[in-house]
Order: structure tokens, then C-alpha cells, then sequence
């Protein structure tokens, strides 16, 4: 997966409105029951990662087609690495 992460929204928000989070699964992850299928999976593992993000902050999640095979373990180890990346300039990708 890659991931897109804009801390600050340009438009203000309503109090309280926390992080936002989207989702881009294309075609090459696989016809549309897998791309529904991968866009499900990736939902319920950024929704219990969404708590590291500041409130004013916007998340793009973008499916690579290896994804579709991948279980969900993979994809949440996956985020939670990619999300210390873009958080922390200091960590390094292997």
C-alpha cells in the first residue's frame, strides 16, 4: 500500500471532527468484489490506527494489487509501518 497523509486541512473543520481517512483500490487490484473486499479490510484496520493522526489531518490509502491476496495481519503490520514512516521523518524505510 502507499499511503498520502496531509496534517493540516486547508478548510477548517467543525470541533471535534477528527482525522479522515480515504481509500483508492483500483482496477488492478481485481475485479469489483475484490476491490469492495480489499477497501473493507483496509477500512477496519485504519479505523483502529486513525487515533495516531492529528485531528486536522487527512489519510489516503492506496491499494497495490498485492492486497487482494494479502491477509489482514499483513495489511495492518503494512499501515502501522507506513504510518510511522510519514509521522516521524526520522524513521527510515528498510
Amino acid at each position: 500500500m502507499v499511503l498520502h497523509l496531509l496534517p493540516e486541512r486547508p478548510e477548517p473543520r467543525p470541533e471535534g471532527a477528527g482525522p479522515r481517512a480515504g481509500f483508492v483500490v483500483g482496477k488492478a487490484v481485481g475485479n469489483s468484489v475484490v476491490r469492495h473486499r480489499v477497501t473493507r479490510r483496509l477500512r477496519a484496520v485504519v479505523r483502529d490506527e486513525l487515533h495516531r493522526l492529528p485531528d486536522s489531518a487527512d489519510l489516503v490509502v492506496r491499494a497495490r494489487p498485492e492486497a487482494a491476496d494479502a491477509p489482514s495481519e499483513r495489511l495492518r503490520a503494512d499501515l502501522v509501518a507506513g504510518l510511522s514512516r510519514v509521522l516521524d521523518p526520522g524513521v527510515r524505510s528498510r
